[in-house]
């Protein structure tokens, strides 16, 4: 009996899936990099949200998201660990959005101004956005790093093709 022989080719989905894992991958790196660059600004940025009351911790967030943030995202680019740091991005973008839209809300009502028409500053590294604009990005994140949680985007990843059988 013969087994199947590895197609030589790659599907269309699993490509794009690379390219997936690949755009988030360097967004996390890019972004993170941003931030941590510049952590004074990024904590003024983070005091803004009000989330904790202790300075302690406030500068422990703003001093290790931006470097976690790098770390997932090299660990994206490089395809170790995929699913995990697709689980990690996840669970860093889903309570970030909410976040932005509490912000964005807040200052829509004392601002009186249309939801989207607000623009702001939230942080993410790319500077003053339009609240909008931000959140369908951010759902847009949410979605692949979902998708990746699915075992998507293994081709071309440094575990699969160092201990691929032949």
């Amino acid at each position: 009996m013969n087994a199947p022989q590895p197609s030589s080719k790659r599907s269309a989905s699993d490509l794009i899936a690379v390219l997936a894992r690949w755009l988030l991958g360097g967004l996390f790196v890019y972004l993170g990099l941003t931030k941590a660059l510049h952590p004074v600004e990024f904590l003024k940025l983070v005091r803004q949200y009000e989330m904790v009351g202790s300075p302690w911790l406030l500068n422990s967030i703003a001093a290790a998201l931006p470097w976690f943030e790098v770390f997932c995202g090299l660990l994206l680019l490089a395809g170790v660990a995929v699913r995990g740091s697709a689980l990690i991005s996840l669970l860093m973008l889903a309570p970030f959005t909410l976040l932005i839209l509490r912000r964005a809300l807040a200052l829509s009502a004392a601002k009186t101004i249309p939801f989207c028409a607000v623009a702001f500053d939230c942080g993410c590294g790319t500077g003053e956005v339009v609240a909008c604009h931000k959140l369908v990005e951010n759902c847009a994140l949410i979605f692949l790093s979902a998708w990746l949680l699915t075992g998507r985007g293994r081709p071309l990843s440094l575990r699969f093709s160092l201990f691929q059988t032949a």
